[in-house]
This record gives C-alpha cells, sequence and structure tokens, in this order.
C-alpha cells in the first residue's frame, strides 16, 4: 500500500481517482488547489503525487518547480488536458516522472501509478549502495549525486535513467525499451524524451556535453554507458 496524494480541483474526478485508487489498496490524501498541494506534500511525505497542471491558486509547473526547489524527490504522476508535446516536455523537465492526459482511461492511470512505485522500490532496493564513474558518484539509495565532491541536482527521472544506463555495464539499450523501463509505458513522443533527458545528463555529468564520454550515443540503436 502506497499513500498517493491527488492535486485536482475537479471534485468529481478527484472524488473518483480517490475511490479507485483506495479499491487498489492505497492510502489517498486529496488537494483541492496548488497551495494546499504544496502543504500536503510537504507534511504528508506521500509515495507518490498525481498532480493536475490548471489549478486555483498557483498552477501544476509551479507547484512542481517549487518542490523539486527543494529537494523533494517524490515521484509526480501529471494529469491535465494540456497534451501538448511542448507542455509535456516542460513537465518532464522540472521533474515528472511521468504525463498522462485528460481523457484517459482508469486501467492504464493504475497501471502507470503501479509501474512508478515498482521502480521506486526497485531503485531503493537492489544493487550496490553507490556507483562511482570518473570524478561522479552515485548515492543509490539516497537518490544522491555528486561530482567532484559537489552535489548535482537531477531529476527523479534524470536519476532513473542514469541507473537504467550504468546499470546495463555497456550494453545498448534502445529509446523504447529505456522509455518502458524509466517511464513504465510506450509513448509517441518516446525519442524526443529519452533524448532530452540524456541530453541533461550530460550537461549535468559530463566534462564536455558535446563530446560524452560516458554516456554514448550509439547511432540507429540508442545509448550506452562506458565508465
Amino acid at each position: 500500500m502506497a499513500r498517493i496524494l491527488v492535486v485536482e480541483d475537479n471534485p468529481d474526478l478527484a472524488y473518483g481517482l480517490q475511490n479507485n485508487l483506495e479499491i487498489e489498496g492505497h492510502s489517498v490524501v486529496v488537494a483541492e488547489d496548488g497551495p494546499g498541494g504544496l502543504e500536503a506534500a510537504r507534511s504528508q511525505a506521500p509515495d507518490l503525487m498525481i498532480l493536475d497542471l490548471m489549478l486555483p491558486g498557483i498552477d501544476g509547473y509551479r507547484v512542481l518547480q517549487t518542490l523539486r526547489g527543494e529537494g523533494v524527490d517524490t515521484p509526480v504522476l501529471i494529469l491535465t488536458a494540456r497534451g501538448e508535446e511542448t507542455d509535456k516536455v516542460l513537465g518532464f523537465r522540472l521533474g515528472a516522472d511521468d504525463y498522462v492526459t485528460k481523457p484517459f482511461g482508469v486501467l492504464e492511470l493504475l497501471a502507470r501509478v503501479e509501474a512508478i512505485l515498482r521502480r521506486v522500490r526497485a531503485n531503493g532496493e537492489h544493487g550496490p549502495p553507490c556507483l562511482r564513474f570518473a570524478d561522479v558518484e552515485v548515492e543509490v539509495a539516497a537518490h544522491r549525486v555528486l561530482k567532484a565532491g559537489e552535489d548535482v541536482a537531477l531529476t527523479p527521472k534524470e536519476f532513473d535513467l542514469l541507473l537504467a544506463l550504468m546499470r546495463r555495464e555497456g550494453a545498448v539499450a534502445s529509446r523504447v525499451e529505456l522509455m518502458k523501463e524509466v517511464w513504465g509505458h510506450r509513448a509517441a513522443v518516446a525519442s524526443r524524451t529519452v533524448d532530452t533527458h540524456v541530453a541533461e545528463l550530460r550537461r549535468k555529468l559530463e566534462d564536455e556535453a558535446a563530446e560524452p564520454r560516458h554516456i554514448l550515443t550509439v547511432h540507429k540503436a540508442g545509448y550506452r554507458f562506458q565508465s
């Protein structure tokens, strides 16, 4: 069972989400506006947040940006009617873990929720406590990355993507494989989403982002990690 925070200003939709999630055995907290969502995220320590973007008071983008700026790494699934690719890319850049557009299927949403929760559990339970390459240290359980001893701020998705590449120990991962493993689903914007996150990892962790030595592109195949 997980504690899930639903931040949604439509009371009927919020009730439906709460009901379905509770049927699945989860504990659900509901907030109806941006300020309430921020307060609940800080005080309730949820395992997952389902976040609408068009909220009273503070919009969902600002809620997400504020939480990530405070170091809160709670997984966030954005649920919104704003389905343009630019909206999705911005959501992922700010640290969202998944993005579902309205109208949506309840079964698909529940599957996305379970995929995120499984990844969170797996990242905390498996593998060595610390991974290293060059001057970078990755503290797996703490979701912390340091470069030359200095903290590097990665979004949850960037962190999961880095682990997915490192744990393959040099094997090539296609964009579709990474989309399924890190985001839990296939999507029409898979290539753009993965490429955007890889570019951010290179910018933050490589000495020369334009000439990466560790996060490498394999032409027409995907990406691989080289220590």
